[in-house]
């Protein structure tokens, strides 16, 4: 058992399990449908605490139905207010979160029972195939599908993904939640995909990790994730778990996005007044060449303040600091509440320590501005004279803008996003300490040395018809013939190849992306879907020293079903 194993369950039973006294929640999963639903609710209530409070990905599904039932009772108290009115398709949506989250809905749920279950004992609700509602025990069971079939443009092979598994929630006496998901996956995803895989030299799947080849140019791999949550003193909320977590409002985030494999961590959660304060330990996977062998670990602790300054203005600060040592832990970084700079000072400056701001502003129920900016080095001499491109000018940048109910369309929505992320940012001066698990960035999926522009449309025309359309451009330098300009995380930035100076974005072989998507789904059933998609990407290098670019463009037609489970994408 490893170190960091070890500690966790020391702490957990000597400081925590004994305090256990109030109700614990368990968290919406990744990609849930009700996700968009909620920031329309933030955006639409603009004050609400509980939302506009939540920055760190996922959200209590306790808290999720708080909100709804809010929502629901304005909604019925002020019929006539324009600002919590909610649509026909709102309120769909609304009572949708509360039937797949019984577990916490105060109201009757009569609604929610199926006409006709299975056998008397399966579907007895709309949402869960099998279902335990007790006083002291819930249990919810769920089977989880997802098959894919898509003709890629200049590809002979067939493109698909086959997925499929179970997910299952819990509660017993009302203090000790517990989830998992378990699917086995077999994927050939399109070329590029293929080649972000090929090209890292590393056994990783986007978004998922260790795979065995299948039917040679395919991937077979597991996910697997599993949480035990528990509540102590009222205010502390802990979640020991194999998953992954997500920093900000936007659609990526600079400081933690959930684009690696899930790995090891332990989460405390403090929420009191206005306040929200995260601390997340993990226990992560070091880069690691191809073979089966005991992969080398390395760790991270991340802590994330949250504070409601205004009834509709929020603001965080966020510190992270990634470290490995040989022969122990650091205990030093374990204290909750010391600045991680500070301490990674303290022990020699031998770690990959990095701060940064998030904000976001509802304004007008309709519209919400939101940013991320990360900073890993600032001289201030440096910054000051930026068109020098100073290498260890390592910083990033996200700025959006949410617009739902767009031109006074209901349920029709835009959201506009930009990422700038300087190079070497998430780079360190080893091949341990780079911001990366299992050979992945742990944030932006493209690593650094980019913008980026994202610009989404959605509408749902009526309850069971989602229709997504998306655009993402970006603009990326890229190392070749072992030059390092900083895009790859990977490599230790003092190996740079320009000296100190004239790193600028885009700087190396310039590679411009577009990436554009339709979608369209429909819900047959409770959380079964039908899929289609259409997708091109052009992507284009143009090489420092040669006059042409090398263009690589093609176009992607997907049909698939899926039930309990989100969307596969390959929006990179």
């Amino acid at each position: 058992m490893s170190q960091f194993i070890k500690i966790i369950i020391r702490l957990s039973i000597i400081l925590f399990i004994p305090a256990i006294s109030f109700s614990q929640s368990t968290f919406l999963p990744e990609g849930s449908k009700s996700e968009h639903f909620l920031e329309r609710m933030e955006i639409l209530l603009q004050t609400n605490p509980d939302l506009n409070i939540e920055t760190i990905k996922p959200l209590s599904r306790k808290i999720a139905v708080g909100v709804a039932e809010l929502s629901d009772s304005l909604h019925k108290f002020y019929p006539y207010d324009y600002y919590y009115r909610l649509s026909k398709i709102d309120q769909y949506n609304l009572n949708d979160l509360l039937m797949n989250n019984i577990e916490w809905v105060h109201g009757n749920t009569d609604s929610f029972l199926s006409k006709k279950s299975l056998l008397k004992t399966f579907y007895k609700h709309k949402a869960n195939f099998y279902e335990v509602n007790e006083k002291d025990f819930f249990l919810a069971i769920d089977p989880v599908i997802q098959q894919t079939q898509s003709i890629e443009s200049g590809n002979s092979e067939r493109v698909f993904l086959n997925s499929k598994g179970l997910t299952m929630r819990g509660m017993i006496a009302g203090k000790l939640g517990f989830s998992a998901l378990l699917t086995d996956n077999q994927e050939r995803g399109p070329t590029y995909f293929q080649d972000r895989v090929a090209n890292s030299g590393f056994k990783a799947v986007p978004g998922f990790g260790y795979y065995k080849s299948f039917k040679k140019t395919a991937f077979d791999y597991f996910e697997n994730r599993a949480s035990i949550y528990f509540n102590a003193w009222k205010y502390f909320d802990f979640q020991f778990g194999y998953d992954k977590n997500f920093i900000g409002n936007g659609y990526r985030s600079l400081f933690l996005s959930d684009y690696s494999a899930p790995y090891l961590f332990l989460k405390f959660n403090t929420r009191i007044w206005k306040l929200n304060y995260q601390n997340i330990y993990m226990e992560l996977v070091n880069q690691h060449a191809t073979g089966d062998y005991k992969y080398p670990k390395k760790y991270a602790v991340i802590h994330h303040l949250s504070v409601n300054v205004t009834p509709s203005i929020n603001l965080g600060l966020y510190e992270n600091v990634m470290f490995s040592r040989a022969d122990h832990y650091d205990f030093s970084y374990l204290n909750p509440v010391i600045f991680l700079v500070s301490a990674q000072q303290q022990n020699g400056s031998p770690d990959k320590t990095t701060v940064g701001f998030d904000f976001k502003a509802n304004i007008g129920h309709a519209v919400q501005f939101y940013g991320q900016i990360l900073i890993n080095e600032f001289i201030t001499n440096q910054v000051l004279h930026y068109g020098r491109g100073f290498w260890a000018n390592k910083q990033g940048l996200q700025l959006g803008l949410k617009y739902i109910n767009a031109f006074d369309v209901k349920n029709l929505d835009f959201q506009i996003e930009g990422n700038i992320v300087r190079p070497f940012t998430y780079s360190h001066n080893d091949t341990v300490s780079n911001y990366s698990n299992y050979n992945q960035p742990m944030a932006h999926p493209l690593g650094a040395n980019f913008d980026e522009l994202i610009v989404i449309g959605r509408y749902q025309p009526s309850p069971k018809w989602n229709i997504e359309g998306k655009l993402i451009y970006y603009r990326q330098g890229i190392d070749s013939a072992g030059q390092n300009y900083g895009s790859n995380i990977f490599l230790n930035y003092e190996t740079r190849s320009a000296g100190d100076y004239g790193y600028k974005i885009g700087s190396g072989n310039l590679a411009n992306c577009i990436n554009m998507s339709a979608n369209v789904s429909y819900e047959i059933k409770e959380n079964l879907y039908i899929d289609a998609s259409a997708q091109y990407r052009y992507y284009a290098v143009k090489y420092m020293h040669s006059p042409t670019s090398v263009v690589n463009s093609s176009g992607l037609f997907t049909l698939g079903v899926r039930l309990n489970i989100f969307r596969r994408q390959y929006d990179y």
